[in-house]
């Protein structure tokens, strides 16, 4: 088996994905409660090595989200010098209580990746940021979306998508995300059923944001494909502004949106020699 010095490996990564200066601050008081576990790097910059677990490293794991069931199913593998790649640094949840949407990672289990020497690293914004790998630019691939051109900036990331699509309809459009998606996927229908010159928007994840509609409405698009699309007090201006354009909207959940990047980096990461898998989640119905 090969095996790459993990530094080596962290700054592969940073030459390959960091091209803009990417502004976040996942850093904040609450995930102070792992603060034993959590590198200077993310303290300080939010984004990169989360946890130095490793020195060498023989395996990579990719996943969304670090929930209890993926750490604990990467520990059950019994696997030691290896890394986690994350593409978010916080676990996911809105059925526990729709105002929390993020929960910090099991100290218990961070424990027992140190003690198997797993190292966590975590790239949001680098992986939203179009590329080969980018979250909506493989939901696109998916969803056989041929790609138009990138568009809308968002904190430093190019993250939307404008695409044309060979489906006629919304509801034939839906009905192909439920299947790539591996669930149903919600569909508010805001305007005529008919796909504007087959044109879509497409924004993974959180996609549903006032900026990105705001982008979107100087598009000419008549559809918005994102993951989280429930209406709730954090949404109700983009649902307002869809409604009033008349843009249907499609949502497919915050992971089954974004999971598909984690798989292509499975790729990227086989590249450098290494043996990569992509760790399974679940996904949180509520978002849609």
């Amino acid at each position: 088996m090969f095996v790459m010095k993990a530094k080596y490996l962290y700054e592969q990564l940073e030459k390959d994905f960091i091209t803009s200066d990417f502004s976040e601050n996942w850093y904040d008081d609450e995930m102070t409660v792992n603060a034993e576990f959590i590198c200077d790097n993310f303290k300080n910059r939010s984004l990169g090595l989360l946890c130095d677990f490793a020195e060498d490293i023989g395996k990579v794991y990719t996943a969304v989200f670090p929930s209890d069931k993926v750490l604990t199913k990467i520990i059950d593998y019994g696997v030691t010098d290896a890394m986690l790649f994350l593409h978010h640094p916080l676990v996911w949840d809105l059925s526990i209580n729709p105002d929390i949407a993020f929960y910090q990672i099991n100290p218990e289990l961070l424990k027992k990746l140190r003690d198997k020497r797993i190292s966590l690293f975590n790239f949001h914004l680098p992986l939203d940021n179009y590329s080969e790998y980018s979250t909506t630019k493989t939901l696109a691939d998916k969803l056989e979306i041929q790609i138009i051109k990138p568009y809308c900036d968002y904190y430093g990331a190019v993250c939307g998508i404008i695409g044309k699509t060979g489906c006629k309809t919304v509801q034939e459009l839906n009905e192909k995300y439920s299947l790539a998606a591996g669930h149903e996927t919600r569909l508010y229908q805001y305007g005529t059923p008919e796909i504007k010159n087959g044109l879509v928007s497409l924004c993974a994840g959180g996609g549903n944001d006032n900026a990105v509609i705001a982008d979107l409405l100087k598009e000419g698009v008549n559809v918005h494909i994102t993951g989280i699309s429930v209406e709730s007090i954090y949404s109700a201006e983009a649902h307002r502004l869809e409604r009033e354009n008349k843009i249907n909207l499609l949502g497919g959940t915050h992971y089954s949106s974004e999971k598909f990047a984690c798989v292509a980096m499975c790729g990227y990461f086989e590249s450098l020699g290494l043996e990569s898998e992509f760790v399974a989640g679940v996904p949180c119905f509520e978002d849609m």
